[in-house]
C-alpha cells in the first residue's frame, strides 16, 4: 500500500496529463481527445537478448511521434487511441525507479480523468507486460497480454487483430525487431485498422540500464506511405547495414582491423551501394586505405565513384581532418585507378 501511494503522490508532483484533480464518475467525464490516434501496436522484451521495443501502425499521421516511447534497461510504452503523449514519458519515468509496467499503468490511469478513452500498453526491462482498453474506445477495441509483450489495437476492423499479432509474436523467429515487425504484418492481415493506414513505427533499445536515454538499436518512422510496414521494413534493413558499418568503425577505432573488415562487409551486403549512393563502401574503403592496403581499397572506392564522382573529392580533404593517413601522390593514385570509365 505504501508504495501504491508513493506512486500516485510522484505522478501528482507535477503531472501533464488532462486533470490531474481527482478522478471522477464516468458520468462527469468529459474527454479532450486532441489526438484521435487509433491504431494497432506491440510491446514486447526478447527474454534471450533483453531488447525492449514497440512498433505501431495507424491510419493517422506520424504515429510515432506520439504512441510509441522506450528507454535502454527501462521499458517501451504505446499510448493511443484518443491519445495522451505524457503517458509515455512519465511511465517511463516510474519504470526508472523500479516500479513494473502493471503498478505504473495503473497509477496512470488514476490520475487520469479521461482514462475511458485511452488505450496503453507498456512494459518493464524485466518483462511484466500489461495493457489497458478504455470503455470509450471506438470498437472493436483490445488486447492480449502474454510472457514478454502485449498487444492491443482499437478502431479496427475485426475483434481478432490483437489475438492474431500475440500468435505471430509468439511463433516468429529472428530478432525483436523481426518479431515486432511480424506481429505488425499479422495485425494487417486480419484487417487492420477500419480506415485504413497511413503510418508506422518502431523502436528497439537495449536491456543495459547503464545506456543514455537517447541511446536506439532502432529507431524508425514512417509518417505517410501507402503501405507503411513495407516500408519500415525496408528502413530497418538499412538500418541494420548502418549499424554494422557503425560497430566497424568502432572495431577501428580500437585497433580491432580485422573485426571492421568483417563488419563492413557484412554491412555492403545487407544493400546495393545505389541503396545509399556508395556510402558503405567508401568508408570500408578508407579504412582499408588508410592502413596502407590500397589495393584492396580501390575496387571499393571505385564503386563508390561510380555513384557520385564528389566521393573522389571528399577524398582529398580526408587528410587534413586525420581520416586518411596518406600523401598526395597515393591519393592521385586511388582517384586516377577508381575513377569511371569514360562512356
Amino acid at each position: 500500500m505504501v508504495r501504491v501511494v508513493r506512486v500516485v503522490l510522484f505522478l501528482g508532483a507535477g503531472a501533464g496529463l488532462a486533470g490531474l484533480a481527482a478522478p471522477r464518475s464516468a458520468a462527469q467525464v468529459v474527454p479532450r481527445p486532441a489526438r484521435p490516434v487509433h491504431t494497432f501496436s506491440i510491446v514486447a522484451v526478447d527474454s534471450a537478448t533483453g531488447e525492449i521495443g514497440v512498433a505501431v501502425q495507424s491510419h493517422w499521421f506520424s504515429v510515432g511521434s506520439v504512441v510509441s516511447w522506450a528507454e535502454p534497461g527501462v521499458g517501451a510504452v504505446a499510448t493511443q487511441s484518443f491519445v495522451e503523449p505524457a503517458y509515455g514519458p512519465r511511465a517511463l519515468a516510474l519504470m526508472r525507479t523500479g516500479v513494473a509496467a502493471p503498478l505504473a499503468l495503473r497509477a496512470l490511469l488514476a490520475a487520469d480523468p479521461d482514462s475511458t478513452v485511452r488505450q496503453l500498453g507498456m512494459i518493464d526491462a524485466r518483462g511484466h507486460a500489461a495493457s489497458y482498453t478504455g470503455g470509450r474506445d471506438i470498437p472493436e477495441a483490445g488486447s492480449h497480454v502474454g510472457r514478454w509483450y502485449a498487444a492491443q489495437a482499437n478502431l479496427m476492423r475485426r475483434n481478432t487483430v490483437w489475438d492474431a499479432m500475440a500468435r505471430a509474436f509468439e511463433a516468429s523467429r529472428g530478432d525483436l525487431a523481426d518479431r515486432l515487425l511480424a506481429a505488425l504484418d499479422a495485425a494487417q492481415r486480419e484487417g487492420g485498422d477500419i480506415r485504413g493506414r497511413q503510418s508506422a513505427a518502431l523502436i528497439v533499445v537495449s536491456g543495459n540500464h547503464s545506456l543514455p536515454p537517447w541511446a536506439r538499436i532502432f529507431d524508425l518512422r514512417v509518417e505517410d506511405a501507402r503501405d507503411p510496414i513495407g516500408e519500415l521494413r525496408r528502413l530497418v534493413r538499412i538500418e541494420r547495414a548502418y549499424n554494422l558499418a557503425t560497430a566497424g568503425d568502432n572495431f577501428t577505432a580500437a585497433g580491432k582491423l580485422d573485426s571492421a573488415i568483417a563488419a563492413y562487409g557484412a554491412a555492403e551486403a545487407l544493400l546495393p551501394d545505389s541503396a545509399v549512393n556508395g556510402e558503405l563502401v567508401f568508408w570500408h574503403a578508407n579504412t582499408l586505405a588508410d592502413q596502407g592496403r590500397v589495393a584492396e581499397a580501390v575496387p571499393l572506392y571505385a564503386r563508390a565513384f561510380v555513384q557520385d564522382t564528389s566521393w573522389a573529392t571528399l577524398l582529398w580533404r580526408l587528410p587534413r581532418v586525420g581520416l586518411l593517413h596518406a600523401d598526395s601522390a597515393t591519393i592521385a593514385r586511388i582517384v586516377r585507378e577508381a575513377r569511371p570509365a569514360a562512356r
